[in-house]
């Protein structure tokens, strides 16, 4: 992937301004779309991506005027959403909702029978969202300069959780231990409810979860927040910290967005991207979304596919130098 993209996504500065889309866009030739369109979904129902996808795809059956069909098919970290995309017929009726997690885990397999810089074309990325850092009251630690002290004072001692092997939270803690010089526990847990009752017991000392689930422990006062992982203080929590404020250039990132199969013509990729812009200039669905901690973003398909080869990429270089293999 080499020859693909190398330069990173910075939103503030390229994304297309939201507001300038609000308009629906033109049909392209041919009278797409005729009928229904298809959202794969590579995770079971009720989850983050899920979630998403349905909110955005409601207010894009009213936009184009077709029916945007949410379809799950969760299974193998994403595998078999992606080899569905990959052999679906390239015309724009089949899209899939994608995530940091389904481009970080592909990392883990080395069988892969598909390619993201290469067997899909990207649409647009739709959102972003930091993980909130959070420790336990009793763990002496208020700042990441702290934590990463006690970690050096007493390396292999501080454990911390996440909700499976190779996903986001584990690979946030795996590169804060790279970047900080650091030795931490990793100790996978079957689901992220578990995460939260050994955090707030000290069981653990320290966990990443998304803003909408870390905001109601923190306001209770059952856990202390430290800091967040993207770039820049996110605006669910302005008064955290980034960690890149003392780690310059760790960034970590929940993100979601659309691709569809390579080949979809680019009539057809660009007013889907245009029509997805202009659904997230709804205001009912920005509310919730920023609501549960996320920035709406909106990026041109040649953003987005940089934003994706760059993740695989930084992913495979850190999976790699940890030795994390799939359970």
């Amino acid at each position: 992937m080499r020859h693909y993209f190398s330069a990173i996504l910075v939103c503030s500065g390229v994304c297309l301004p939201l507001a300038a889309a609000a308009q629906a866009p033109a049909k392209p030739p041919g009278g797409y779309p005729d009928k229904p369109v298809r959202m794969l979904v590579p995770f079971v129902a009720g989850g983050g991506t899920d979630l998403v996808a349905r909110g955005v795809a409601q207010k894009l059956t009213d936009r184009i005027g077709q029916q945007v069909v949410v379809d799950n098919r969760p299974g193998a970290g994403g595998r078999i959403a992606m080899e569905t995309t990959k052999s679906a017929a390239a015309d724009g009726y089949t899209i899939t909702m994608i995530s940091g997690t389904t481009t970080a885990s592909s990392n883990l397999h080395k069988d892969l029978p598909y390619d993201f810089g290469r067997d899909f074309a990207p649409i647009t990325q739709v959102t972003e969202q930091p993980y909130v850092v959070l420790v336990p009251n009793a763990l002496p630690v208020k700042s990441i300069p702290e934590l990463i002290a006690l970690a050096k004072a007493k390396p292999g001692t501080l454990n911390y959780g996440s909700s499976g092997t190779g996903g986001m939270q584990h690979l946030a803690g795996t590169l804060l231990s790279q970047k900080a010089g650091i030795s931490m526990v990793h100790v996978p847990f079957k689901g992220g409810g578990q995460v939260i009752v050994d955090l707030v017991a000290a069981q653990i000392q320290l966990a990443f979860l998304n803003p909408l689930g870390a905001r109601p422990h923190i306001t209770a006062g059952r856990v202390r927040g430290i800091a967040v992982t993207t770039r820049k203080r996110a605006q669910a929590f302005p008064n955290l910290p980034a960690i890149a404020e003392t780690l310059p250039g760790f960034h970590v990132s929940n993100w979601y967005g659309l691709v569809a199969p390579a080949r979809t013509p680019q009539p057809v990729i660009q007013y889907l991207h245009k029509s997805v812009v202009s659904v997230l200039t709804d205001a009912d669905l920005r509310e919730r979304l920023e609501k549960e901690g996320s920035e709406v973003l909106g990026s041109t398909p040649k953003e987005f596919g940089v934003h994706i080869v760059n993740e695989v990429q930084m992913w495979g270089k850190v999976i790699r130098e940890a030795g994390i293999q799939a359970n």
